[in-house]
Formats: structure tokens, sequence, C-alpha cells
């Protein structure tokens, strides 16, 4: 790799992974995607990410690992589009609802895919399906507050497109993969939003490209 590439290891299917190329693609900023944890993991990514996490980043002799650093990495290496608010409550709100999505959306709804996806396909064991049911009912009140939040027309945050909007509809798009699909008849504002960010150009770039990376895998 040349010493201006930006490096993004980890695969499409993590919805950590798929926030930062979806940031990336929104920035303009051309990212090239290596594979991140396992076996062979290689000693580029272990170098990036001393804790194994992904996704991970190498930017010439710069590392970094955690979707949220990276984001707001790549937000301040190319500013246009501010994807972080500057005004103090539309950044704070953003940011809330990024830790939202990662560390409460996606651990309710880890458990439903790690044991209906990737234990069976990957690692050739049984689904959990008690996991899978507290899982299942960790959502329930979750996808019920989001819908309260959720606005019927634009974004989360300050009528503008942003962080908030990128990693909420990561997790709800790798929940899909665990068939927690969202029900417009029972949540329509959730499934309108989601709806709006997954036609965005930028979102549809990386849905296609990641669409390739698991061919076969999914």
């Amino acid at each position: 790799m040349s010493a201006g590439t930006i490096t993004v290891f980890g695969a499409l299917f993590s919805p950590f992974v798929r926030k930062v190329h979806v940031v990336a693609e929104e920035k303009g900023i051309a990212v090239q995607a290596l594979p991140g944890n396992g076996p062979a993991a290689s000693a580029e990514f272990l170098a990036a990410s001393p804790f194994r996490k992904i996704p991970a980043m190498q930017h010439g002799d710069f590392t970094l690992a955690d979707s949220t650093a990276i984001a707001t990495y790549l937000d301040a290496l190319q500013p246009t589009p501010a994807l972080y608010p500057a005004e103090p409550k539309p950044r704070g709100r953003a940011v809330f609802f990024e830790e939202f999505a990662d560390t409460v959306l996606a651990a309710a709804g880890g458990k439903v895919v790690f044991n209906r996806v990737v234990k069976p396909r990957l690692m050739k064991m049984e689904c959990d399906e008690d996991a899978v049911s507290q899982g299942l009912a960790e959502l329930v009140p979750l996808m019920a507050w989001f819908e309260g939040a959720a606005p019927e027309t634009g974004w989360l945050v300050g009528g503008a497109f942003s962080i908030a909007d990128i990693s909420v509809a990561s997790v709800f798009t790798t929940l899909a993969y665990g068939g927690v699909v969202i029900d417009a008849g029972t949540h329509p504002r959730s499934a309108a939003w989601l709806a709006r960010v997954q036609e965005r150009p930028t979102w549809q770039a990386v849905a296609a490209r990641e669409a390739v990376a698991l061919k076969g895998f999914l």
C-alpha cells in the first residue's frame, strides 16, 4: 500500500466497518478494504488494532482502531460535508445516537445476528435459540423508543444527514441479515427513515461493494 492510502481493515458485514466506509464515501475519501481479525490476521492489522477491534485503519504511519475514532478522524481530515454537527446541541445529540447504535442497539441485536448467522455459517456451530430470544426481547423497547425518535421527514439531528443516521442505519442493516427487519406497519417512521438513508448514492455504493464481498457467505 502507498503512504497516502487509507486502509480500512474488517468485513463490511460489521455495522462498525460499514459505518466507516459510508463516512469515507460521504467525504469522497477513497479507502482500501482489507480483512481484519481472524486466524490469519495480518501484521498490519494487528499493528493498527492491538486489541483486535474492527474496524482498524492505517493511513501512512498513523493507525487507529474503533469506528467512532476513525469516523472522527475522517471527519476532521475532510471537513466537508461535516458529519459531526458544529453546534453544541446537535453535535451532542448526534454522538448520543452514535452511541445508542454502537453500544445499545448493536449489543441487543448482536445476540440475534451472531447466533443466526455468524455461528452457523462461519463458525459451524449451532444457533443458541435462548440467546436469540433474549436479543429479540431486548430489541422490542429499543425499536419502540426509536420509532418515537425517528423524524417523519429528513434526518435524525438538526435537519442534516450525519453520523447519527449512518450509525443507526448501519446497525439496522446488519440486523436484517439475522432476520430482524423494521416492520413499516408497526414502525412506519423508522422504516421510512431507513429507506431514505439506504437510497443515498453513497450508501448504495458501499452496499454494492458489500454484496460483492459477502457473495457466497450470505
